[in-house]
């Protein structure tokens, strides 16, 4: 290939043109998560128009092996996605990164269409606790016997200290997105019940401050601009993508500030040339697997002046109908939390709002660019960013 013709290729654009994912649930026993993956792959490749077998060059899956039980899970995907004696390759992180990753495969040249798949079967886990805990730093911290409720307690109170946040705000995000999520048809069971907050895990964390855990599985299929324009009209570009980590170690990563997601939204940010979010950003899904964490990643990725998210939040900024609706789907905390499958949940749900599929949770108006955030959980300081539109 010569010089001309990378750069032409390194220059190309690459849109969404599949998405499928199944409805998420508390537990899941009459399925494997084979199954799951199956489902949600067969319902991207029919969104796409694409055979698998003909069509798809490269597969890219999102699976942590301590979450699965099984060590090198990328032997146990390749079935079940179509991708039998295709390249396969497994990402030990948020969706988010391996939709990262295969938008990078597209740009080298090397292939022009890939899918990205990530799943949950979080219902198999008997205990997750132990698995967080194997993030902490062996020698200094895991003897201690934290927990990830523990830290994340922690984290809390440093935020709502520094931010003058107070937990009414952490209530109205609670309610905000499990009222989302009544209209959203994949959502778990939610409900409009006020916040009791009366079960503190690890003050001031409560167990409705927890996004609960869910089952399902989500597949995304990726293409070159001219292989795009082919598959369909309604395309989802993807502008720009980031990630980005803070220290691994608690006693020194920011406590009250997401610096991990400000750091991956610069990225995103310049590679779209957004310079002003809250104005640019017409739509977010973010990450909430903690009910402070909306509030504290919605400043990190600017969409709130600095510590000015809980008063956006009572001005009715972030709701359905607001200027800057933020997980009108419901987020984790009302649709379910799905570990690493979680990322690619927020990116499928700000394409259906960008496409105006979004059924019951569709926002109004004219939905121009959205943002979908990721972050890996107590105790990592780690998150991805993706800038999407039409």
């Amino acid at each position: 290939m010569s010089l001309s013709q990378w750069r032409c290729r390194s220059l190309r654009r690459v849109a969404v043109v599949g998405v499928g994912v199944t409805p998420l649930k508390p537990t899941t026993p009459e399925v494997s998560y084979k199954e799951l993956i199956f489902d949600a792959a067969l319902k991207a490749y029919a969104d796409a128009g694409v055979d698998p077998r003909r069509d798809v060059e490269s597969f890219v899956c999102s699976s942590e092996d301590f979450y699965e039980g099984t060590s090198i899970f990328d032997e146990y995907v390749p079935d079940q996605i179509g991708g039998a004696l295709k390249p396969v390759c497994t990402i030990a992180a948020d969706g988010i990164y391996s939709l990262a990753t295969a938008y990078m495969q597209i740009l080298t040249g090397v292939f022009d269409v890939v899918a990205v798949e990530a799943h949950s079967k979080a219902s198999d886990i008997v205990n997750i606790s132990p698995i967080y805990d194997l993030a902490l730093d062996p020698i200094y911290v895991r003897p201690l016997g934290l927990n990830a409720n523990f830290v994340a307690g922690l984290e809390m109170n440093a935020f709502l200290h520094s931010s003058k946040t107070n937990l009414m705000h952490c209530n109205k995000i609670i309610s905000k997105n499990r009222k989302n999520a009544l209209s959203n048809v994949i959502a778990m069971n939610s409900t409009n019940a006020v916040p009791r907050r009366d079960r503190v895990l690890s003050y001031p964390l409560a167990e409705e401050d927890v996004a609960p855990l869910a089952d399902g599985a989500a597949v995304v299929v990726l293409a070159a601009e001219d292989t795009a324009k082919s598959l369909r009209d309604d395309l989802v570009w993807i502008k720009g993508a980031g990630w980005a980590s803070d220290s691994p170690n608690l006693e020194t990563h920011d406590w009250d500030t997401a610096t991990y997601a400000a750091l991956a939204a610069n990225q995103a940010y310049g590679q779209a040339k957004i310079t002003n979010p809250v104005a640019d950003v017409d739509v977010a899904e973010i990450d909430d697997t903690y009910s402070f964490k909306e509030l504290q990643h919605a400043e990190a990725l600017g969409l709130a002046g600095a510590r000015k998210a809980h008063e956006m939040l009572e001005q009715g900024v972030y709701d359905l109908c607001g200027d800057l609706p933020i997980n009108p789907s419901g987020g984790s905390l009302g649709m379910g939390h799905t570990l690493e499958m979680s990322g690619l949940v927020r990116v499928i749900e700000v394409v259906q709002q960008l496409r105006g599929m979004a059924g019951k949770h569709q926002i109004a108006g004219d939905v121009e660019t959205g943002i979908a955030q990721a972050w890996r959980g107590v105790p990592t300081a780690s998150g991805a960013v993706v800038v999407l539109s039409r």
